[in-house]
């Protein structure tokens, strides 16, 4: 079913690529609760969403797409939920839910059409790499951050953390030691050494069970979306249009970037075209839609599906594996706050991760200054800005208009006029 031995991998690797995956980005469950919270949804609500969402997606990835990307709710869109949809808006959670699944009913008949799949394929090669590399430079420095190594400062705004720290030790030690057994070529590199991370956290006293290990799911409020045509005149009533486009533009360019990215990481790209483009599109599109009416805010493909695929994964047999842990999860909440709440434990793969996917800046024609810079463009901002979103953004509107300059408008994709204009939009118009 998941072509395994097409994709030369097998079944040991893929299980192990899904579990470094889940490792790597089970922090969901317990962040995306805590930011939806600050816009007055349940904690237990969005807890139990967030994996109702994340499982759909995933697995509607693994069996129809075959693909070792996971989909889970998008870190940049509930904050923007919560603080700029509810706060700003002065709307309740329950009509801002609506605005999200109008958004993902929009995202599914996308989807279903060629126009996703043709974005894909319109996007030039050298913004592909662009948007590879930039993740991967966004998936360090998120690490390098999570950890302490890097920390805020009112001057530089980052600087070198303090390298005496538990934390900060911690972290270099998981990174000196899963680096050594990559440098070995050890199977499962990545896996291991977080495994070995978290025994020394816990013969160490970092990472403790206090809370336990058990406990049971709840759904406190139901479903909070049920009524299609409510959800409709709600964004109508509360004049929610600019909210709706803007959901749709970032998670369309936010997973499209993604699922590029880590595509062009795993070997899984056939020239500019993405294989099976509209199964993998439609995963995200119809978890944001799931997930609205369970109560969390929209989806988008895990850069932090990286991961698993530098374990090795190559097929839907990883996702599968992300999927069934995602489930377990929801009965070990405690434990899985435990672990996901130390970064020490699974940021040095997100650092190793983001050094293998800098490898795209070699594929990039630096020689040519309409091709390099919108790709340089995209690597700089994303890290510096924190979204991918924006970074493809940047690249998206500097692209066409050097084109324009060198008088070479005709080899532009006629979608890039298009976005290049949306993109300006949101970033001029739009509250960030």
């Amino acid at each position: 079913m998941f072509k395994l031995t097409e994709n030369k991998t097998d079944v040991k690797t893929e299980i192990l690529a899904g579990v470094t995956t889940f490792l790597t980005m089970v922090y969901v469950v317990v962040v995306n609760p805590i930011i939806l919270k600050d816009a007055g949804v349940p904690f237990e609500q969005v807890f139990t969403a967030t994996i109702i969402a994340t499982v759909v997606g995933t697995l509607w990835m693994a069996l129809a797409a075959n693909y070792p990307i996971a989909i889970g709710p998008g870190m940049g869109l509930n904050a923007y939920f919560a603080y700029s949809v509810v706060g700003a808006h002065n709307i309740s959670y329950t009509t801002a839910f609506a605005a999200v699944f109008v958004a993902g009913v929009i995202f599914i008949i996308l989807s279903l059409t060629p126009f996703r799949k043709i974005l894909i394929e319109a996007i030039p090669a050298n913004l592909k790499h662009g948007i590879t590399a930039g993740i991967g430079l966004f998936i360090a420095f998120i690490g390098m951050r999570l950890t302490g190594i890097i920390v805020a400062h009112p001057s530089n705004l980052v600087a070198l953390g303090d390298l005496h720290s538990p934390g900060v030790l911690l972290a270099l030690l998981g990174l000196a030691v899963t680096l050594v057994l990559m440098a070995l070529n050890v199977h499962g590199a990545l896996f291991i050494g977080m495994i070995i991370t978290a025994v020394v956290a816990y013969f160490t006293g970092q990472l403790s069970f206090d809370q336990g290990f058990v406990q049971m799911p709840s759904l406190p409020e139901g479903l909070l979306v049920t009524n299609p045509i409510a959800a409709i005149s709600d964004v109508f009533q509360h004049f929610l249009f600019a909210v709706v486009f803007s959901f749709l533009l970032v998670t369309i360019f936010d997973t499209t970037g993604t699922m590029i990215g880590v595509a062009q990481q795993a070997g899984l790209m056939k020239g500019s075209s993405f294989p099976r483009a509209r199964q993998a599109l439609l995963a995200d599109s119809v978890a944001t839609t799931v997930g609205a009416m369970f109560g969390t805010s929209p989806t988008s493909a895990y850069i932090e599906s990286s991961s698993g695929v530098a374990a090795g994964g190559r097929t839907g047999l990883t996702t599968v594996t992300v999927a069934v842990l995602f489930i377990a999860a929801a009965f070990f909440g405690p434990l899985v706050s435990a672990v996901s709440g130390l970064s020490a434990i699974t940021a040095p793969a997100l650092i190793i991760v983001g050094s293998l996917m800098m490898g795209a800046i070699s594929e990039i024609n630096w020689k040519e200054i309409d091709e390099g810079f919108p790709a340089f463009l995209i690597i700089l901002s994303m890290p510096l800005t924190s979204s991918i979103a924006t970074g493809i953004a940047l690249g998206f509107i500097s692209y066409p208009l050097l084109k324009i300059v060198k008088g070479k408008w005709r080899s532009v994709h006629p979608l890039l006029y298009i976005f290049a204009v949306l993109f300006f939009y949101q970033l001029a118009f739009i509250p960030h």
